[in-house]
């Protein structure tokens, strides 16, 4: 684990101190708790905005050929791979 120091706001503080209070944890715990949920909320957010981009890239495609690799994923070989 590595050591690291931040700056909060006198709100900021006292309301991390607050929760832990009620928690029954230490601040630090709280932070990493706090941390932790961020960092996957981001990783979510990302993974949303990139599939979002994602569906423009047959924009200028044939539909005929949207249709066919749709077709082989409901009914390709991996679902019989089961």
């Amino acid at each position: 684990m590595q050591r690291t120091q931040i700056y909060l706001t006198d709100a900021e503080q006292a309301g991390l101190r607050r929760l832990a209070r009620e928690k029954g944890a230490t601040l630090s715990a709280v932070i990493r708790e706090a941390v932790d949920h961020y960092l996957q909320t981001a990783a979510e957010t990302d993974w949303r905005r990139r599939r979002a981009a994602a569906f423009g890239l047959w924009r200028e495609r044939d539909v005929a050929g949207l249709d066919a690799l749709r077709a082989e994923e409901r009914f390709g070989d991996w679902h019989d791979a089961a």
